[in-house]
């Protein structure tokens, strides 16, 4: 077995039909298919099943192709130290939510360059959790920043714990922190019904009890706050968005009891260049607890 063959076996894991890995590696797909077949019979294995016209891994070539990736990053990062990695031209893309972006750049990216001057951070920013998950597994993020959970085929490096506050309009009147009983009757912008982010609201309305009113429904989170101050709507939101919400003359206050989620750092299960390594290292110094 060699490395080109490792490189066959992941990719065709990867597209589950030889035509599409075919592509991904400029061959061409009866070629492709012979490299398999021979690798099988190298090995005495049955790596992929064929079905319909593509291909499904089989137990045995799971495991196989887990070892091939992991084999594949280590010849990686072997090169990347002998080229340098760390030299000026390097680049970490980071895919992140508008609301946990300020944190990344207020609090980790700072970090992050004081020990790598030569690294450049390319922030690749995403609509929502799930827009931050599909970055990372069509890799084009090498990491993630986001909300808790995630699906189990990514790895997750808790970082902090992020309150939940209350946006509101001008003029609110409400105490300092705001009951959750307050929230029953109160006119709040929320989700569109059926998203995730809508779901995970429902759930808290259903276990404290409250039955706030449905005033706005909208996904579109750079006009959040321009809603919550033209339509007198509430917000519930991560603390991250406070000094913005201030800025734009909104009030912001805690919750009793306080809900939290927790951020973490994702990315694909494999073995992370060590630019990634160290990001991920920064971000656990911070707290989780």
């Amino acid at each position: 077995m060699n490395l080109q063959q490792l490189r066959y076996v992941v990719a065709t894991a990867e597209h589950r039909t030889m035509t599409e890995a075919a592509r991904s590696l400029y061959i061409a797909q009866p070629a492709l298919s012979r490299a398999i077949r021979d690798l099988e019979r190298e090995l005495g294995l049955t790596l992929f099943a064929r079905s319909g016209r593509g291909v499904v891994v089989t137990p045995q070539g799971r495991r196989v192709v887990k070892l091939a990736r992991e084999a594949l990053d280590a010849v990686r990062e072997i090169e990347a130290l002998a080229a340098g990695e760390q030299a000026p031209g390097a680049e970490l893309r980071i895919a992140a939510t508008p609301s946990l972006e300020p944190g990344l750049a207020g609090r980790l990216l700072p970090a992050y360059a004081a020990e790598h001057p030569g690294i450049r951070v390319q922030i690749v920013r995403c609509d929502g959790r799930d827009s931050v998950v599909t970055a990372v597994r069509e890799q084009r993020a090498d990491l993630g920043l986001t909300d808790l959970p995630v699906p189990t085929d990514l790895v997750t490096h808790p970082v902090e714990r992020q309150e939940f506050v209350l946006i509101s309009p001008p003029g609110a009147g409400l105490p300092e922190p705001v009951p959750l009983s307050r929230l029953n009757g109160m006119r709040l912008l929320l989700p569109t019904p059926g998203s995730p982010r809508r779901r995970e609201f429902d759930h808290i309305f259903t276990t404290y009890g409250v039955r706030p009113v449905v005033a706005v429904e909208s996904d579109d989170r750079a006009g959040w706050l321009g809603v919550v101050k033209d339509a007198g709507a509430h917000l519930l939101w991560y603390r991250a968005m406070a000094e913005q919400a201030a800025r734009a003359g909104l009030e912001v206050r805690a919750l009793s009891p306080a809900l939290k989620k927790v951020i973490a750092v994702v990315h694909a299960r494999r073995r992370l260049p060590p630019i990634a390594q160290d990001f991920v290292a920064i971000a656990e110094g911070g707290s989780a607890a």
